[in-house]
Protein backbone atom coordinates (compact mmCIF):
# COMPACT_ATOMS: atom_id res chain seq x y z
CA UNK A 1 0.00 0.00 0.00
CA UNK A 2 1.12 3.55 -0.80
CA UNK A 3 -0.64 6.90 -0.49
CA UNK A 4 0.51 8.03 -3.96
CA UNK A 5 -1.81 6.78 -6.75
CA UNK A 6 0.89 6.90 -9.44
CA UNK A 7 3.19 4.66 -7.41
CA UNK A 8 0.36 2.22 -6.64
CA UNK A 9 -0.63 2.02 -10.29
CA UNK A 10 2.95 1.66 -11.50
CA UNK A 11 3.74 -1.08 -9.01
CA UNK A 12 0.51 -2.93 -9.83
CA UNK A 13 1.30 -2.79 -13.55
CA UNK A 14 4.84 -4.03 -12.95
CA UNK A 15 3.73 -7.00 -10.84
CA UNK A 16 0.88 -7.98 -13.16
CA UNK A 17 3.45 -8.32 -15.96
CA UNK A 18 4.68 -11.49 -14.22
CA UNK A 19 2.41 -14.53 -14.46
CA UNK A 20 3.25 -15.89 -11.02
CA UNK A 21 2.40 -12.61 -9.26
CA UNK A 22 -1.10 -11.21 -8.73
CA UNK A 23 -2.15 -8.01 -6.95
CA UNK A 24 -5.38 -8.87 -5.14
CA UNK A 25 -5.93 -5.47 -3.46
CA UNK A 26 -4.48 -1.97 -3.18
CA UNK A 27 -4.90 0.73 -0.54
CA UNK A 28 -4.09 4.41 -0.22
CA UNK A 29 -4.25 4.66 3.57
CA UNK A 30 -3.82 2.53 6.67
CA UNK A 31 -7.59 2.41 7.12
CA UNK A 32 -8.08 1.09 3.58
CA UNK A 33 -5.29 -1.44 4.10
CA UNK A 34 -6.93 -2.86 7.22
CA UNK A 35 -10.05 -3.51 5.16
CA UNK A 36 -8.26 -4.68 2.01
CA UNK A 37 -6.24 -7.32 3.85
CA UNK A 38 -9.47 -9.31 4.08
CA UNK A 39 -8.57 -10.66 0.62
CA UNK A 40 -5.88 -12.66 2.49
CA UNK A 41 -2.77 -11.80 0.46
CA UNK A 42 0.51 -13.68 0.84
CA UNK A 43 2.45 -10.41 0.88
CA UNK A 44 1.83 -6.81 1.89
CA UNK A 45 3.98 -4.01 0.47
CA UNK A 46 3.83 -1.08 2.90
CA UNK A 47 5.00 2.53 2.61
CA UNK A 48 6.27 4.19 5.80
CA UNK A 49 4.94 7.67 5.09
CA UNK A 50 1.16 7.62 5.35
CA UNK A 51 -1.09 10.62 5.82
CA UNK A 52 -3.15 9.14 8.64
CA UNK A 53 -0.50 7.37 10.70
CA UNK A 54 2.90 5.71 10.64
CA UNK A 55 3.49 2.85 8.24
CA UNK A 56 5.41 1.09 11.01
CA UNK A 57 2.24 1.09 13.12
CA UNK A 58 0.52 -0.70 10.25
CA UNK A 59 3.39 -3.19 10.03
CA UNK A 60 3.02 -3.93 13.75
CA UNK A 61 -0.74 -4.42 13.34
CA UNK A 62 -0.26 -6.81 10.43
CA UNK A 63 2.38 -8.79 12.30
CA UNK A 64 0.15 -9.10 15.38
CA UNK A 65 -3.11 -9.94 13.62
CA UNK A 66 -1.79 -11.67 10.49
CA UNK A 67 1.35 -13.50 11.70
CA UNK A 68 1.87 -15.49 8.49
CA UNK A 69 1.70 -12.43 6.22
CA UNK A 70 4.98 -11.53 4.52
CA UNK A 71 5.66 -7.79 4.79
CA UNK A 72 7.94 -5.76 2.55
CA UNK A 73 8.47 -2.08 3.36
CA UNK A 74 8.92 0.12 0.29
CA UNK A 75 9.97 3.62 1.32
CA UNK A 76 11.62 6.85 0.23
CA UNK A 77 13.41 6.99 3.59
CA UNK A 78 17.09 6.05 3.86
CA UNK A 79 17.38 2.39 4.79
CA UNK A 80 20.39 3.16 7.00
CA UNK A 81 18.01 5.04 9.32
CA UNK A 82 14.70 3.20 8.98
CA UNK A 83 15.35 -0.42 7.93
CA UNK A 84 16.23 -1.66 11.42
CA UNK A 85 13.09 -0.05 12.87
CA UNK A 86 11.01 -1.69 10.15
CA UNK A 87 12.43 -5.14 10.92
CA UNK A 88 11.84 -4.67 14.64
CA UNK A 89 8.24 -3.70 13.89
CA UNK A 90 7.76 -7.01 12.08
CA UNK A 91 8.71 -6.40 8.44
CA UNK A 92 10.47 -9.13 6.48
CA UNK A 93 12.30 -6.76 4.18
CA UNK A 94 13.09 -3.13 3.37
CA UNK A 95 13.52 -1.62 -0.09
CA UNK A 96 14.08 2.02 -0.96
CA UNK A 97 11.89 3.44 -3.72
CA UNK A 98 15.03 4.72 -5.44
CA UNK A 99 15.99 1.17 -6.37
CA UNK A 100 12.52 -0.34 -6.48
CA UNK A 101 12.27 -0.99 -10.23
CA UNK A 102 15.52 -2.93 -10.30
CA UNK A 103 15.14 -4.88 -7.07
CA UNK A 104 11.41 -5.20 -6.29
CA UNK A 105 10.93 -8.65 -7.85
CA UNK A 106 13.93 -10.11 -6.05
CA UNK A 107 12.78 -8.53 -2.78
CA UNK A 108 9.29 -10.01 -3.17
CA UNK A 109 10.66 -13.49 -3.91
CA UNK A 110 12.97 -13.34 -0.90
CA UNK A 111 10.34 -12.38 1.64
CA UNK A 112 7.80 -14.84 0.18
CA UNK A 113 10.45 -17.55 0.60
CA UNK A 114 10.67 -16.69 4.29
CA UNK A 115 13.94 -14.78 4.06
CA UNK A 116 14.84 -11.25 5.14
CA UNK A 117 15.50 -8.82 2.31
CA UNK A 118 17.93 -5.92 2.76
CA UNK A 119 20.55 -4.37 0.51
CA UNK A 120 24.10 -5.68 0.84
CA UNK A 121 25.15 -2.36 2.38
CA UNK A 122 22.43 -2.60 5.02
CA UNK A 123 23.35 -6.19 5.88
CA UNK A 124 26.91 -5.00 6.49
CA UNK A 125 25.75 -2.05 8.60
CA UNK A 126 23.63 -4.28 10.84
CA UNK A 127 26.52 -6.69 11.24
CA UNK A 128 28.75 -3.81 12.39
CA UNK A 129 26.05 -2.63 14.79
CA UNK A 130 26.02 -6.02 16.52
CA UNK A 131 29.75 -5.79 17.23
CA UNK A 132 29.86 -2.09 18.23
CA UNK A 133 28.94 -0.85 21.75
CA UNK A 134 25.74 1.24 21.78
CA UNK A 135 26.34 4.96 22.26
CA UNK A 136 24.18 6.96 24.66
CA UNK A 137 22.70 9.34 22.02
CA UNK A 138 21.71 6.36 19.87
CA UNK A 139 19.93 4.79 22.84
CA UNK A 140 18.01 8.03 23.43
CA UNK A 141 16.98 8.17 19.77
CA UNK A 142 15.60 4.65 20.08
CA UNK A 143 13.03 6.08 22.52
CA UNK A 144 11.58 8.43 19.91
CA UNK A 145 8.22 7.57 18.38
CA UNK A 146 8.09 6.85 14.66
CA UNK A 147 6.76 10.34 13.89
CA UNK A 148 9.40 11.97 16.10
CA UNK A 149 12.10 9.90 14.43
CA UNK A 150 10.87 11.03 11.01
CA UNK A 151 10.81 14.68 12.12
CA UNK A 152 14.38 14.40 13.45
CA UNK A 153 15.45 12.90 10.14
CA UNK A 154 13.91 15.76 8.16
CA UNK A 155 15.43 18.37 10.49
CA UNK A 156 18.83 16.82 9.85
CA UNK A 157 18.24 17.12 6.11
CA UNK A 158 17.74 20.86 6.56
CA UNK A 159 13.96 21.19 6.20
CA UNK A 160 12.16 23.96 8.08
CA UNK A 161 9.19 23.35 10.36
CA UNK A 162 6.78 24.49 7.66
CA UNK A 163 8.41 22.26 5.03
CA UNK A 164 8.29 19.27 7.38
CA UNK A 165 4.60 19.94 8.03
CA UNK A 166 3.93 19.94 4.29
CA UNK A 167 5.94 16.77 3.68
CA UNK A 168 4.21 14.88 6.49
CA UNK A 169 0.75 16.35 5.76
CA UNK A 170 0.53 17.68 9.31
CA UNK A 171 -0.10 21.10 10.83
CA UNK A 172 2.81 23.30 11.91
CA UNK A 173 1.58 23.04 15.52
CA UNK A 174 1.76 19.25 15.34
CA UNK A 175 5.34 19.36 14.06
CA UNK A 176 6.26 21.86 16.77
CA UNK A 177 4.82 19.48 19.35
CA UNK A 178 6.95 16.66 17.93
CA UNK A 179 10.01 18.90 18.10
CA UNK A 180 9.27 19.72 21.75
CA UNK A 181 8.97 16.02 22.57
CA UNK A 182 12.23 15.28 20.78
CA UNK A 183 14.07 17.98 22.72
CA UNK A 184 12.70 16.68 25.99
CA UNK A 185 13.65 13.05 25.26
CA UNK A 186 17.14 13.97 24.03
CA UNK A 187 17.83 16.58 26.69
CA UNK A 188 18.10 19.39 24.14
CA UNK A 189 17.19 22.95 25.14
CA UNK A 190 16.84 24.95 21.93
CA UNK A 191 15.82 24.66 18.30
CA UNK A 192 19.35 25.50 17.11
CA UNK A 193 20.81 22.81 19.34
CA UNK A 194 18.25 20.34 17.97
CA UNK A 195 19.19 21.20 14.39
CA UNK A 196 22.89 20.81 15.16
CA UNK A 197 22.26 17.45 16.84
CA UNK A 198 20.13 16.19 13.93
CA UNK A 199 22.76 17.14 11.34
CA UNK A 200 25.59 15.51 13.33
CA UNK A 201 23.46 12.41 13.88
CA UNK A 202 22.79 12.01 10.15
CA UNK A 203 26.45 12.54 9.30
CA UNK A 204 27.37 9.77 11.72
CA UNK A 205 25.11 7.18 10.07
Amino acid sequence: MDDHPIIREGLTHLLHAHENLHVCCVAGSAEEALTAVACKPDLAIVDLSLQSNSGLDLVRHFRQHHPTLAILVLSMHDEALFAERALRAGANGYLMKLGATEHILNAIREVLAGNVYLSAAMHEKLARTLTTPTKAPTSAIANLSEREFEVLHLIGLGFSTREIAEKMSRSIKTIEAHQANIKQKLGIRSGKELMRFAIQWLEGQ
